[in-house]
Protein backbone atom coordinates (compact mmCIF):
# COMPACT_ATOMS: atom_id res chain seq x y z
CA UNK A 1 0.00 0.00 0.00
CA UNK A 2 2.95 2.70 0.94
CA UNK A 3 4.59 1.66 -2.59
CA UNK A 4 0.57 2.49 -4.27
CA UNK A 5 0.19 5.99 -2.50
CA UNK A 6 4.12 7.35 -3.24
CA UNK A 7 3.84 5.93 -6.73
CA UNK A 8 0.52 7.58 -6.84
CA UNK A 9 1.37 11.16 -5.39
CA UNK A 10 4.67 10.44 -7.74
CA UNK A 11 2.52 10.56 -10.48
CA UNK A 12 -0.11 13.10 -9.67
CA UNK A 13 2.94 16.05 -8.88
CA UNK A 14 4.43 15.06 -12.65
CA UNK A 15 1.19 15.05 -14.00
CA UNK A 16 0.42 18.24 -13.23
CA UNK A 17 4.10 19.59 -14.03
CA UNK A 18 5.64 21.40 -17.17
CA UNK A 19 6.57 17.67 -18.52
CA UNK A 20 3.11 17.11 -20.13
CA UNK A 21 2.75 20.38 -21.92
CA UNK A 22 4.11 18.73 -25.27
CA UNK A 23 1.13 15.87 -25.17
CA UNK A 24 -1.69 17.64 -24.15
CA UNK A 25 -2.80 20.07 -27.09
CA UNK A 26 -3.04 15.69 -28.74
CA UNK A 27 -5.11 14.72 -25.38
CA UNK A 28 -7.71 17.48 -25.56
CA UNK A 29 -7.98 17.36 -28.89
CA UNK A 30 -8.26 14.03 -29.72
CA UNK A 31 -10.43 13.05 -26.61
CA UNK A 32 -13.04 15.62 -28.13
CA UNK A 33 -12.72 14.84 -31.82
CA UNK A 34 -15.68 13.51 -33.70
CA UNK A 35 -16.35 10.78 -36.61
CA UNK A 36 -15.22 12.05 -40.09
CA UNK A 37 -18.15 9.26 -41.05
CA UNK A 38 -21.77 11.01 -41.92
CA UNK A 39 -24.94 8.95 -39.97
CA UNK A 40 -28.50 9.71 -41.33
CA UNK A 41 -29.59 9.34 -37.23
CA UNK A 42 -26.91 11.00 -36.13
CA UNK A 43 -27.72 15.29 -35.03
CA UNK A 44 -26.61 17.13 -38.17
CA UNK A 45 -25.26 14.03 -40.15
CA UNK A 46 -22.22 13.29 -38.39
CA UNK A 47 -21.79 10.44 -35.74
CA UNK A 48 -20.73 11.66 -32.36
CA UNK A 49 -17.38 10.73 -30.60
CA UNK A 50 -17.75 7.97 -28.60
CA UNK A 51 -17.89 8.92 -24.81
CA UNK A 52 -15.40 6.63 -24.48
CA UNK A 53 -13.24 7.95 -26.29
CA UNK A 54 -11.22 9.86 -23.59
CA UNK A 55 -10.76 7.04 -21.04
CA UNK A 56 -9.66 5.15 -24.01
CA UNK A 57 -6.98 7.52 -25.42
CA UNK A 58 -5.83 7.81 -21.07
CA UNK A 59 -6.20 3.71 -20.84
CA UNK A 60 -3.96 3.56 -23.60
CA UNK A 61 -1.35 5.75 -22.86
CA UNK A 62 -1.28 4.13 -19.02
CA UNK A 63 -1.14 0.34 -20.83
CA UNK A 64 1.85 1.34 -23.11
CA UNK A 65 4.04 3.67 -20.95
CA UNK A 66 3.65 1.25 -18.02
CA UNK A 67 5.15 -1.52 -20.89
CA UNK A 68 7.70 0.49 -21.81
CA UNK A 69 8.83 1.47 -18.85
CA UNK A 70 8.95 -2.10 -17.60
CA UNK A 71 9.51 -3.98 -19.99
CA UNK A 72 10.96 -2.05 -22.71
CA UNK A 73 14.85 -2.35 -22.52
CA UNK A 74 14.15 -6.42 -21.78
CA UNK A 75 12.06 -6.81 -24.90
CA UNK A 76 14.90 -4.41 -27.03
CA UNK A 77 17.54 -6.26 -25.98
CA UNK A 78 16.17 -9.80 -26.50
CA UNK A 79 14.74 -8.79 -29.91
CA UNK A 80 19.00 -6.90 -30.44
CA UNK A 81 17.15 -3.42 -31.36
CA UNK A 82 18.28 -0.20 -30.68
CA UNK A 83 17.62 1.15 -27.55
CA UNK A 84 14.87 3.82 -28.44
CA UNK A 85 12.96 2.02 -31.52
CA UNK A 86 9.82 1.85 -29.69
CA UNK A 87 10.01 5.53 -29.42
CA UNK A 88 10.44 5.76 -33.21
CA UNK A 89 7.95 3.36 -33.72
CA UNK A 90 5.60 5.67 -31.47
CA UNK A 91 6.28 8.75 -33.67
CA UNK A 92 5.60 6.65 -36.99
CA UNK A 93 2.02 5.54 -35.44
CA UNK A 94 1.35 9.26 -34.18
CA UNK A 95 2.38 10.62 -37.93
CA UNK A 96 -0.18 8.07 -39.64
CA UNK A 97 -2.92 8.81 -36.99
CA UNK A 98 -2.52 12.50 -38.03
CA UNK A 99 -2.35 12.32 -41.37
CA UNK A 100 -5.41 10.00 -41.26
CA UNK A 101 -7.82 12.79 -39.44
CA UNK A 102 -6.35 15.23 -41.96
CA UNK A 103 -7.65 12.77 -44.92
CA UNK A 104 -10.17 10.72 -44.70
CA UNK A 105 -9.59 8.42 -47.47
CA UNK A 106 -6.11 7.59 -46.18
CA UNK A 107 -7.95 6.83 -42.52
CA UNK A 108 -10.44 4.71 -44.46
CA UNK A 109 -6.98 2.62 -45.89
CA UNK A 110 -6.21 2.11 -42.16
CA UNK A 111 -8.97 0.93 -40.87
CA UNK A 112 -9.53 -1.61 -43.48
CA UNK A 113 -8.07 -4.32 -41.72
CA UNK A 114 -10.43 -3.54 -38.62
CA UNK A 115 -13.89 -3.42 -40.79
CA UNK A 116 -14.16 -7.20 -40.28
CA UNK A 117 -13.69 -7.14 -36.42
CA UNK A 118 -16.08 -4.27 -36.02
CA UNK A 119 -18.70 -1.24 -37.06
CA UNK A 120 -16.79 1.89 -38.85
CA UNK A 121 -18.28 4.29 -36.03
CA UNK A 122 -16.59 1.81 -33.64
CA UNK A 123 -13.23 1.90 -35.29
CA UNK A 124 -13.72 5.46 -35.77
CA UNK A 125 -14.03 6.57 -32.05
CA UNK A 126 -13.54 3.49 -29.98
CA UNK A 127 -10.08 1.61 -31.38
CA UNK A 128 -8.44 5.02 -33.01
CA UNK A 129 -8.53 6.78 -29.25
CA UNK A 130 -6.95 3.12 -27.80
CA UNK A 131 -4.26 3.44 -30.62
CA UNK A 132 -3.79 7.22 -30.16
CA UNK A 133 -2.99 6.11 -26.44
CA UNK A 134 -0.81 3.35 -26.98
CA UNK A 135 1.17 5.51 -29.02
CA UNK A 136 1.72 8.34 -27.15
CA UNK A 137 2.78 6.02 -24.06
CA UNK A 138 5.73 4.88 -26.08
CA UNK A 139 6.77 8.80 -26.72
CA UNK A 140 5.45 10.01 -23.44
CA UNK A 141 8.45 11.08 -21.32
CA UNK A 142 7.70 12.56 -18.23
CA UNK A 143 10.55 14.56 -15.74
CA UNK A 144 12.60 11.84 -14.14
CA UNK A 145 11.59 12.85 -10.37
CA UNK A 146 12.17 10.09 -7.28
CA UNK A 147 9.22 7.73 -8.31
CA UNK A 148 10.01 7.39 -12.40
CA UNK A 149 14.00 6.74 -11.58
CA UNK A 150 13.14 4.16 -9.10
CA UNK A 151 11.22 2.59 -12.02
CA UNK A 152 13.59 3.72 -14.74
CA UNK A 153 16.42 1.97 -12.86
CA UNK A 154 14.48 -1.68 -11.90
CA UNK A 155 13.10 -1.75 -15.38
CA UNK A 156 16.72 -1.03 -17.34
CA UNK A 157 18.13 -3.73 -14.81
CA UNK A 158 15.15 -6.27 -15.13
CA UNK A 159 14.65 -5.75 -11.54
CA UNK A 160 10.84 -5.91 -11.60
CA UNK A 161 8.76 -7.52 -8.92
CA UNK A 162 5.65 -7.06 -7.19
CA UNK A 163 6.73 -4.18 -5.91
CA UNK A 164 8.24 -2.23 -8.96
CA UNK A 165 4.75 -3.24 -10.99
CA UNK A 166 2.94 -1.95 -8.33
CA UNK A 167 4.90 1.48 -8.30
CA UNK A 168 4.69 1.74 -12.11
CA UNK A 169 1.21 1.01 -12.64
CA UNK A 170 0.47 3.37 -9.20
CA UNK A 171 2.77 6.47 -10.83
CA UNK A 172 0.84 5.67 -14.25
CA UNK A 173 -2.69 6.05 -12.82
CA UNK A 174 -1.31 9.64 -10.66
CA UNK A 175 -0.17 10.79 -14.10
CA UNK A 176 -3.31 9.47 -16.04
CA UNK A 177 -5.84 11.27 -13.62
CA UNK A 178 -4.82 15.69 -14.75
CA UNK A 179 -4.51 14.31 -18.34
CA UNK A 180 -7.64 12.47 -18.23
CA UNK A 181 -9.38 15.88 -16.88
CA UNK A 182 -7.90 17.12 -20.46
CA UNK A 183 -9.12 15.14 -22.23
CA UNK A 184 -12.79 15.00 -21.07
CA UNK A 185 -12.29 18.56 -21.07
CA UNK A 186 -11.98 18.53 -24.84
CA UNK A 187 -14.86 16.55 -25.35
CA UNK A 188 -17.10 18.35 -22.78
CA UNK A 189 -16.32 21.71 -24.81
CA UNK A 190 -17.14 19.88 -28.04
CA UNK A 191 -20.41 18.52 -26.60
CA UNK A 192 -21.46 21.86 -25.33
CA UNK A 193 -20.54 24.27 -27.99
CA UNK A 194 -23.24 23.19 -31.14
CA UNK A 195 -20.46 25.20 -33.32
CA UNK A 196 -18.13 23.33 -32.85
CA UNK A 197 -20.33 19.88 -34.13
CA UNK A 198 -20.85 22.10 -37.09
CA UNK A 199 -16.97 22.70 -38.14
CA UNK A 200 -16.08 19.10 -36.71
CA UNK A 201 -13.97 18.68 -40.16
CA UNK A 202 -11.90 21.33 -38.75
CA UNK A 203 -11.59 19.94 -35.43
CA UNK A 204 -10.13 16.74 -37.03
CA UNK A 205 -7.73 18.81 -38.85
CA UNK A 206 -6.74 20.90 -35.40
CA UNK A 207 -6.16 17.19 -34.17
CA UNK A 208 -4.26 15.64 -36.86
CA UNK A 209 -1.96 19.01 -37.31
CA UNK A 210 -1.27 18.60 -33.15
CA UNK A 211 -0.22 15.34 -33.57
CA UNK A 212 1.62 15.75 -36.77
CA UNK A 213 3.43 18.80 -34.79
CA UNK A 214 4.44 16.37 -31.73
CA UNK A 215 5.95 13.80 -34.39
CA UNK A 216 8.08 16.39 -35.62
CA UNK A 217 8.84 17.81 -32.46
CA UNK A 218 10.28 14.37 -30.96
CA UNK A 219 12.06 14.15 -33.44
CA UNK A 220 13.75 17.22 -32.92
CA UNK A 221 13.79 16.71 -29.24
CA UNK A 222 11.36 20.48 -29.11
CA UNK A 223 9.64 19.00 -25.88
CA UNK A 224 12.82 18.65 -23.71
CA UNK A 225 13.24 22.17 -24.84
CA UNK A 226 9.99 23.72 -24.17
CA UNK A 227 10.00 21.73 -20.96
CA UNK A 228 13.00 23.34 -19.83
CA UNK A 229 12.09 27.05 -20.72
CA UNK A 230 8.85 26.48 -18.44
CA UNK A 231 9.86 26.98 -14.79
CA UNK A 232 9.13 23.61 -12.72
CA UNK A 233 6.82 24.32 -10.30
CA UNK A 234 6.10 21.05 -9.42
CA UNK A 235 10.28 21.05 -8.08
CA UNK A 236 9.98 21.77 -4.57
CA UNK A 237 6.99 18.87 -3.92
CA UNK A 238 9.23 16.75 -5.75
CA UNK A 239 11.83 17.71 -3.48
CA UNK A 240 9.83 16.57 -0.50
CA UNK A 241 8.76 13.53 -1.88
CA UNK A 242 12.29 12.52 -2.41
CA UNK A 243 13.38 12.79 0.82
CA UNK A 244 10.48 11.45 2.57
CA UNK A 245 11.86 8.84 4.78
CA UNK A 246 9.26 6.55 4.56
CA UNK A 247 9.84 7.43 0.79
CA UNK A 248 13.07 6.19 0.87
CA UNK A 249 12.50 3.27 2.08
CA UNK A 250 9.51 2.14 0.03
CA UNK A 251 11.49 2.97 -3.84
CA UNK A 252 14.28 0.71 -2.00
CA UNK A 253 13.45 -2.28 -4.49
CA UNK A 254 16.13 -4.37 -4.81
CA UNK A 255 14.55 -7.61 -3.72
CA UNK A 256 11.72 -9.35 -2.30
CA UNK A 257 11.96 -11.46 1.08
CA UNK A 258 11.31 -15.30 0.61
CA UNK A 259 11.56 -17.90 2.42
CA UNK A 260 15.12 -19.03 1.14
CA UNK A 261 16.66 -15.24 2.07
CA UNK A 262 13.83 -14.33 5.21
CA UNK A 263 16.88 -15.72 7.97
CA UNK A 264 19.86 -13.18 6.49
CA UNK A 265 17.60 -10.55 8.49
CA UNK A 266 19.79 -12.00 11.63
CA UNK A 267 23.04 -10.89 10.45
CA UNK A 268 24.55 -7.40 11.44
CA UNK A 269 25.93 -5.96 8.73
CA UNK A 270 29.54 -4.98 9.36
CA UNK A 271 29.51 -7.43 13.09
CA UNK A 272 32.64 -8.29 14.63
CA UNK A 273 31.37 -11.72 15.72
CA UNK A 274 30.52 -14.52 13.51
CA UNK A 275 26.14 -14.62 13.65
CA UNK A 276 23.99 -17.56 12.19
CA UNK A 277 21.97 -16.17 9.18
CA UNK A 278 19.85 -19.45 8.09
CA UNK A 279 20.94 -21.04 4.74
CA UNK A 280 22.69 -18.84 1.91
CA UNK A 281 20.41 -18.71 -1.20
CA UNK A 282 21.12 -19.88 -4.51
CA UNK A 283 23.31 -18.09 -7.26
CA UNK A 284 20.81 -17.93 -9.81
CA UNK A 285 19.60 -16.35 -12.98
CA UNK A 286 23.08 -16.11 -14.12
CA UNK A 287 24.05 -15.57 -17.73
CA UNK A 288 27.70 -16.85 -17.70
CA UNK A 289 30.28 -17.81 -16.03
CA UNK A 290 34.34 -16.48 -16.14
CA UNK A 291 37.00 -18.27 -14.85
CA UNK A 292 35.59 -22.06 -14.46
CA UNK A 293 35.80 -24.88 -16.69
CA UNK A 294 34.29 -24.50 -19.66
CA UNK A 295 32.11 -21.64 -18.09
CA UNK A 296 30.74 -24.67 -16.24
CA UNK A 297 28.64 -23.16 -13.53
CA UNK A 298 28.75 -23.28 -9.72
CA UNK A 299 26.29 -24.57 -7.36
CA UNK A 300 26.59 -23.85 -3.34
CA UNK A 301 25.48 -27.28 -2.83
CA UNK A 302 28.60 -28.38 -4.58
CA UNK A 303 31.21 -26.64 -1.80
CA UNK A 304 30.00 -28.00 1.30
CA UNK A 305 32.99 -28.76 3.74
CA UNK A 306 34.84 -25.48 2.36
CA UNK A 307 34.18 -21.98 3.29
CA UNK A 308 32.77 -19.66 0.31
CA UNK A 309 33.21 -16.02 0.03
CA UNK A 310 30.56 -14.29 -2.48
CA UNK A 311 31.62 -10.44 -3.23
CA UNK A 312 29.24 -8.23 -5.82
CA UNK A 313 31.43 -6.18 -7.61
CA UNK A 314 31.07 -4.16 -10.78
CA UNK A 315 33.98 -3.56 -12.85
CA UNK A 316 33.43 -0.14 -13.18
CA UNK A 317 32.60 0.73 -9.53
CA UNK A 318 35.13 3.28 -7.50
CA UNK A 319 34.43 1.56 -4.34
CA UNK A 320 34.44 -1.92 -5.63
CA UNK A 321 38.19 -1.19 -7.20
CA UNK A 322 39.49 -0.38 -3.99
CA UNK A 323 38.06 -3.21 -2.47
CA UNK A 324 39.11 -6.27 -4.88
CA UNK A 325 42.48 -6.21 -3.79
CA UNK A 326 41.54 -7.68 -0.47
CA UNK A 327 39.54 -10.24 -2.04
CA UNK A 328 41.97 -11.20 -4.55
CA UNK A 329 44.43 -11.27 -1.74
CA UNK A 330 42.39 -13.62 0.07
CA UNK A 331 41.65 -16.22 -2.60
CA UNK A 332 45.37 -16.31 -2.93
CA UNK A 333 46.06 -16.98 0.28
CA UNK A 334 43.27 -19.06 1.96
CA UNK A 335 42.72 -20.82 -1.24
CA UNK A 336 44.41 -23.72 -0.14
CA UNK A 337 43.06 -24.10 3.25
CA UNK A 338 39.28 -24.19 1.75
CA UNK A 339 38.32 -20.88 1.05
CA UNK A 340 36.27 -20.34 -2.20
CA UNK A 341 35.59 -16.52 -3.66
CA UNK A 342 33.03 -16.19 -5.95
CA UNK A 343 32.35 -13.19 -7.67
CA UNK A 344 29.36 -12.00 -8.25
CA UNK A 345 29.45 -9.27 -11.31
CA UNK A 346 25.90 -6.91 -10.38
CA UNK A 347 26.12 -4.68 -13.32
CA UNK A 348 25.19 -0.94 -12.54
CA UNK A 349 25.26 0.30 -16.27
CA UNK A 350 24.17 -1.06 -19.34
CA UNK A 351 27.49 -1.48 -20.74
CA UNK A 352 28.66 -3.45 -17.79
CA UNK A 353 26.44 -6.44 -19.07
CA UNK A 354 29.20 -6.96 -21.72
CA UNK A 355 31.03 -10.67 -20.88
CA UNK A 356 33.81 -8.87 -22.70
CA UNK A 357 33.59 -5.71 -20.31
CA UNK A 358 33.89 -7.73 -17.28
CA UNK A 359 36.12 -10.36 -18.56
CA UNK A 360 38.66 -7.66 -19.14
CA UNK A 361 38.33 -5.93 -15.97
CA UNK A 362 38.57 -9.18 -14.22
CA UNK A 363 41.98 -9.32 -15.75
CA UNK A 364 42.64 -5.85 -14.66
CA UNK A 365 41.98 -6.19 -11.24
CA UNK A 366 43.80 -10.16 -11.12
CA UNK A 367 41.07 -11.89 -10.59
CA UNK A 368 41.18 -15.67 -11.62
CA UNK A 369 38.34 -17.03 -8.87
CA UNK A 370 35.24 -17.55 -10.75
CA UNK A 371 32.94 -14.75 -11.45
CA UNK A 372 29.42 -15.06 -12.23
CA UNK A 373 27.55 -12.73 -14.55
CA UNK A 374 24.33 -11.58 -13.13
CA UNK A 375 23.41 -9.13 -15.90
CA UNK A 376 19.42 -9.35 -14.60
CA UNK A 377 20.38 -8.73 -10.97
CA UNK A 378 18.64 -12.24 -10.03
CA UNK A 379 21.13 -13.40 -7.35
CA UNK A 380 21.55 -10.03 -6.36
CA UNK A 381 18.07 -9.63 -5.61
CA UNK A 382 17.91 -13.17 -4.00
CA UNK A 383 20.43 -12.28 -1.55
CA UNK A 384 18.69 -8.88 -0.86
CA UNK A 385 21.92 -6.82 -1.45
CA UNK A 386 21.72 -3.28 -1.98
CA UNK A 387 25.29 -1.97 -1.87
CA UNK A 388 28.78 -2.15 -4.22
CA UNK A 389 30.72 -4.07 -2.91
CA UNK A 390 29.08 -6.54 -0.85
CA UNK A 391 30.29 -9.35 1.34
CA UNK A 392 28.20 -12.71 2.16
CA UNK A 393 30.69 -15.24 4.56
CA UNK A 394 28.89 -19.22 3.99
CA UNK A 395 30.56 -21.60 6.50
CA UNK A 396 31.25 -24.93 5.84
CA UNK A 397 27.40 -26.42 6.73
CA UNK A 398 26.37 -23.72 3.71
CA UNK A 399 25.13 -21.08 6.52
CA UNK A 400 25.31 -17.43 6.32
CA UNK A 401 27.84 -16.17 9.18
CA UNK A 402 28.21 -12.57 8.24
CA UNK A 403 27.32 -10.04 5.84
CA UNK A 404 29.21 -6.78 5.27
CA UNK A 405 28.26 -4.07 2.69
CA UNK A 406 30.59 -1.10 1.37
CA UNK A 407 33.89 -0.55 2.01
CA UNK A 408 36.23 -0.85 5.32
CA UNK A 409 36.62 -3.08 8.34
CA UNK A 410 38.67 -5.90 6.17
CA UNK A 411 40.35 -7.30 9.33
CA UNK A 412 37.05 -7.89 10.92
CA UNK A 413 36.30 -9.72 7.70
CA UNK A 414 39.39 -11.52 7.26
CA UNK A 415 39.00 -12.53 10.87
CA UNK A 416 36.12 -14.37 10.53
CA UNK A 417 37.04 -16.25 7.45
CA UNK A 418 40.20 -17.09 9.44
CA UNK A 419 37.79 -18.89 12.34
CA UNK A 420 35.88 -20.54 9.61
CA UNK A 421 38.42 -22.31 8.59
CA UNK A 422 39.92 -23.29 11.64
CA UNK A 423 36.11 -24.65 12.35
CA UNK A 424 35.94 -26.41 9.19
CA UNK A 425 39.26 -28.37 9.35
CA UNK A 426 40.59 -27.82 13.18
CA UNK A 427 44.20 -28.96 11.77
CA UNK A 428 44.60 -26.45 8.61
CA UNK A 429 47.28 -24.48 9.44
CA UNK A 430 46.94 -20.81 7.88
CA UNK A 431 49.28 -18.31 6.54
CA UNK A 432 49.90 -15.31 8.09
CA UNK A 433 47.01 -12.42 7.51
CA UNK A 434 47.41 -10.50 4.21
CA UNK A 435 48.97 -6.97 4.40
CA UNK A 436 46.61 -4.82 2.14
CA UNK A 437 46.54 -1.44 3.03
CA UNK A 438 42.75 -0.28 3.43
CA UNK A 439 42.32 2.91 1.45
CA UNK A 440 38.91 3.63 2.34
CA UNK A 441 38.01 7.03 2.54
CA UNK A 442 36.82 8.51 4.88
CA UNK A 443 32.91 9.97 5.38
CA UNK A 444 34.41 13.83 3.89
CA UNK A 445 34.75 12.43 0.30
CA UNK A 446 32.22 13.86 -1.75
CA UNK A 447 29.71 11.21 -2.86
CA UNK A 448 29.88 9.24 -6.52
CA UNK A 449 28.27 11.60 -9.09
CA UNK A 450 26.24 10.08 -11.90
CA UNK A 451 26.05 12.35 -15.56
CA UNK A 452 22.71 10.54 -16.47
CA UNK A 453 19.26 11.51 -15.61
CA UNK A 454 18.24 8.10 -14.27
CA UNK A 455 20.57 8.60 -11.52
CA UNK A 456 21.90 11.96 -11.19
CA UNK A 457 22.91 13.10 -8.20
CA UNK A 458 24.94 16.27 -7.41
CA UNK A 459 24.05 18.42 -9.89
CA UNK A 460 24.72 22.69 -8.73
CA UNK A 461 24.37 24.33 -12.02
CA UNK A 462 21.24 27.07 -12.81
CA UNK A 463 18.09 25.56 -13.66
CA UNK A 464 17.11 22.14 -14.34
CA UNK A 465 19.16 18.61 -14.98
CA UNK A 466 16.65 17.39 -17.58
CA UNK A 467 16.85 14.14 -20.43
CA UNK A 468 17.67 15.43 -23.98
CA UNK A 469 19.25 18.39 -25.52
CA UNK A 470 20.18 22.08 -23.91
CA UNK A 471 22.15 24.53 -23.49
CA UNK A 472 23.61 24.97 -19.84
CA UNK A 473 25.45 27.40 -17.55
CA UNK A 474 27.23 26.82 -14.39
CA UNK A 475 25.58 29.79 -12.22
CA UNK A 476 27.79 32.23 -10.35
CA UNK A 477 27.12 30.47 -6.87
CA UNK A 478 28.04 26.40 -7.38
CA UNK A 479 27.37 23.98 -3.74
CA UNK A 480 30.18 22.30 -2.79
CA UNK A 481 30.11 18.52 -3.68
CA UNK A 482 28.28 19.09 -7.31
CA UNK A 483 28.86 19.44 -10.26
CA UNK A 484 27.47 22.11 -12.91
CA UNK A 485 27.40 21.80 -17.23
CA UNK A 486 28.76 24.64 -19.53
CA UNK A 487 27.81 24.35 -23.21
CA UNK A 488 25.42 22.49 -25.45
CA UNK A 489 24.73 19.00 -23.69
CA UNK A 490 22.54 15.85 -24.71
CA UNK A 491 21.63 14.09 -21.40
CA UNK A 492 20.31 10.64 -22.09
CA UNK A 493 19.87 7.72 -19.35
CA UNK A 494 23.22 6.79 -18.36
CA UNK A 495 25.85 9.40 -19.32
CA UNK A 496 25.97 12.76 -21.27
CA UNK A 497 27.24 14.24 -24.18
CA UNK A 498 28.41 17.22 -25.79
CA UNK A 499 25.72 17.62 -28.61
CA UNK A 500 27.86 20.36 -30.16
CA UNK A 501 30.96 20.15 -32.54
CA UNK A 502 32.59 22.62 -29.89
CA UNK A 503 32.82 20.10 -26.74
CA UNK A 504 31.34 21.15 -23.38
CA UNK A 505 32.50 22.03 -20.15
CA UNK A 506 31.79 20.56 -16.16
CA UNK A 507 32.90 22.17 -13.52
CA UNK A 508 33.69 19.70 -10.31
CA UNK A 509 33.73 21.15 -6.87
CA UNK A 510 35.02 17.81 -4.64
CA UNK A 511 36.45 16.70 -1.50
CA UNK A 512 38.64 13.88 -2.53
CA UNK A 513 42.16 12.99 -3.05
CA UNK A 514 41.43 11.32 -6.20
CA UNK A 515 39.07 11.56 -8.82
CA UNK A 516 38.09 9.28 -11.42
CA UNK A 517 35.49 9.62 -14.35
CA UNK A 518 33.60 6.77 -16.05
CA UNK A 519 34.02 7.36 -19.77
CA UNK A 520 33.34 6.30 -23.26
CA UNK A 521 33.66 6.70 -26.97
CA UNK A 522 36.23 8.43 -28.92
CA UNK A 523 37.84 11.93 -28.47
CA UNK A 524 39.88 13.87 -25.06
CA UNK A 525 39.12 15.22 -21.96
CA UNK A 526 40.97 18.32 -20.68
CA UNK A 527 41.18 19.19 -16.99
CA UNK A 528 42.78 21.66 -14.78
CA UNK A 529 42.98 21.42 -11.13
CA UNK A 530 42.07 24.52 -9.36
CA UNK A 531 43.17 26.74 -12.03
CA UNK A 532 46.49 25.00 -12.39
CA UNK A 533 48.03 23.27 -15.77
CA UNK A 534 46.14 21.34 -18.14
CA UNK A 535 46.18 17.96 -18.68
CA UNK A 536 44.61 16.18 -21.26
CA UNK A 537 43.22 12.09 -21.47
CA UNK A 538 42.94 10.57 -24.57
CA UNK A 539 39.40 8.56 -24.62
CA UNK A 540 38.70 5.74 -26.82
CA UNK A 541 36.75 2.45 -26.55
CA UNK A 542 34.04 1.13 -24.42
CA UNK A 543 33.48 2.48 -21.00
CA UNK A 544 35.98 2.26 -18.45
CA UNK A 545 37.44 4.67 -15.68
CA UNK A 546 39.98 7.11 -16.19
CA UNK A 547 42.23 8.96 -13.16
CA UNK A 548 41.92 12.58 -13.99
CA UNK A 549 43.05 14.26 -11.01
CA UNK A 550 45.01 13.30 -7.67
CA UNK A 551 45.66 15.73 -4.92
CA UNK A 552 47.66 15.44 -1.11
CA UNK A 553 44.62 16.16 0.74
CA UNK A 554 40.51 16.27 1.10
CA UNK A 555 40.08 20.12 1.06
CA UNK A 556 38.04 21.73 -1.46
CA UNK A 557 39.01 21.38 -4.98
CA UNK A 558 37.56 23.00 -8.23
CA UNK A 559 38.15 20.85 -11.22
CA UNK A 560 37.21 21.90 -14.46
CA UNK A 561 36.88 19.45 -17.46
CA UNK A 562 36.98 20.16 -21.25
CA UNK A 563 34.89 17.14 -22.90
CA UNK A 564 35.60 17.31 -26.66
CA UNK A 565 32.63 16.09 -29.45
CA UNK A 566 32.12 11.92 -29.33
CA UNK A 567 32.83 10.77 -25.24
CA UNK A 568 30.20 9.75 -23.11
CA UNK A 569 31.15 11.04 -19.99
CA UNK A 570 28.91 8.21 -17.17
CA UNK A 571 29.89 9.32 -13.84
CA UNK A 572 33.17 10.63 -11.37
CA UNK A 573 34.27 8.33 -8.72
CA UNK A 574 36.23 9.42 -5.51
CA UNK A 575 39.23 7.95 -3.68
Amino acid sequence: MELVIIGLLGGLITGISPCILPVLPVIFLTGGAQSARFETDAPDGVAPASRWRPYLVIAGLVTSFTLVTLLGSLLLGALGLPADALRWAGIAVLVLIGIGLLVPRFERVLEKPFQRLARRSEVDNRRNGFGVGLALGTVFVPCAGPVLAAIIVAGSTGRVDAGTIALTVSFAVGVAVPLLFFALAGRGLVERIRAFRRRERGLRIAAGVAMLALAVGLVFDVPQALQRLVPDYTASIQRQLAESPDARRALDLGGLVTDENRDLDRCTAGAEELESCGRAPRIRGIDGWLNTPGGAPIELAELRGQVVLIDFWAYSCINCQRSIPHVVAWDAAYRDAGLRVIGVHSPEYAFEKDAANVAAGARDFGITYPVALDNDLATWTNYRNRYWPAHYLIDAEGTVRHISFGEGEYDVTEKLIRDLLADADPGVVLPDATEVADETPDDTRTRETFLGFAKDVNFGGAGDYRAGDGVYTAGAAQPEDSFALNGAWRIESQYATPSGSAGGGIRLRFHAQEVRMVLAGTGEVRVRLDGGDEQTVQVSGTPRSYPVAVVQDAAPHVLDVEVSAGVEAYSFTFG
